[in-house]
């Protein structure tokens, strides 16, 4: 299962993005948020080991720094919440100066040295390194930041990662749906973010999508309508799609974002079935509609709902007509 471009090779090995993880104040308040979102059973967490075990090393030094961590498998990609101590490490450092939200993303991989030096070639120094507490393997934070507007993690296993969905019961996802469709950042320059990627995954650039007129878009941000214009690009990956967007001048939810939080993650998106009815759901626990449109062809709608709150990151329904 690849979305590899033939005759190009990802720097990693392989463009499996299989893991979607975010920082997270209370693990045991987003586990039980989360296990509800996606319909599957409540894993728990547990506390990674102490530094004699767990060896951190942040930034050229070792830290006492342990998280509580909670895994939750989808048939696609894996969820992973980390509530950080206060030990200096990456994801402190995230909470702290950003707040909750998406942190990384990540990859499996054979043996983390033969892949380090070429992300290190590329300009992505080394963040984060250490060892897993309940099995045989290790990771590093790759600071990619700047060019891919989110980090990057590697993950290498004596054995394959446990990430097959539990066998307990599930109940209905509360959308309908655990698939996340798409994984979008917000960028400052789409040629140069589209580049990073597709140089990352091994894949070829795709074309750049320009927004729809407004008579075809018609979209309402905030209750005002709007020309929202902008460019984007998808980028396909064997579990997820990375969509990158680059606001124009009028008013819309990633223009905000980008003059409020920068570049980086926006959202996360759900294809789902019966779209206003999802809205609707949503707005009844709580979390209003923030802008909606169709899409730039007409073949489907969409609608971004305040979820942050709970779910540290916008979600996105998508609904496409056939």
């Amino acid at each position: 299962m690849t979305a590899q471009t033939k005759g190009l090779k990802p720097l990693l090995g392989n463009n499996e993005v299989n893991q979607l993880a975010f920082v997270v104040r209370d693990i045991e308040k987003a586990t039980e948020d989360f296990s509800k979102l996606l319909g599957i059973p409540n894993p728990g967490w547990f506390l990674t080991g102490e530094q004699e075990i767990s060896k951190v090393v942040f930034r050229g030094k070792t830290t006492a720094s342990r998280s509580k961590l909670a895994f939750l498998n989808t048939p696609t990609i894996q969820f992973e919440l980390i509530e950080p101590n206060e030990d200096p490490g990456t994801m402190r450092e995230f909470l702290d100066h950003i707040g909750e939200g998406v942190h990384h993303i990540a990859f499996d991989v054979d043996k983390i040295n033969n892949y380090l030096p070429p992300l290190e070639d590329k300009g992505y120094p080394l963040l984060q390194s250490g060892e897993f507490t309940s099995s045989d393997g290790r990771y590093i934070y790759v600071d990619t930041s700047k060019q891919l507007k989110t980090l990057i993690e590697l993950l290498e296993s004596a054995e394959p990662r446990d990430t097959k969905p539990s066998d307990e019961p599930w109940d209905a996802p509360l959308l309908g749906t655990n698939k996340v469709e798409q994984l979008a950042l917000v960028v400052k320059d789409l040629e140069a973010a589209a580049d990073a990627y597709c140089t990352l995954l091994g894949v070829e650039k795709p074309a750049v999508i320009h927004s729809g007129g407004s008579n075809i878009t018609q979209v309402i941000y905030n209750g005002e309508p709007t020309d929202a214009d902008s460019k984007y690009m998808f980028i396909k990956t064997p579990f997820l799609e990375i969509e990158l967007i680059e606001p124009g001048k009028a008013p819309s939810t990633w223009k905000t974002h980008l003059e409020t939080c920068g570049e980086g993650v926006h959202h996360i998106s759900f294809v789902v079935k019966d779209m206003d009815e999802k809205v609707q759901l949503f707005e009844r626990m709580g979390y209003p509609v923030i802008q909606r449109g169709n899409f730039y062809n007409g073949k489907g709608r969409y609608a971004y709902m305040d979820t942050t709150s709970t779910f540290k990151v916008i979600i996105e329904l998508l609904e496409k007509y056939e």
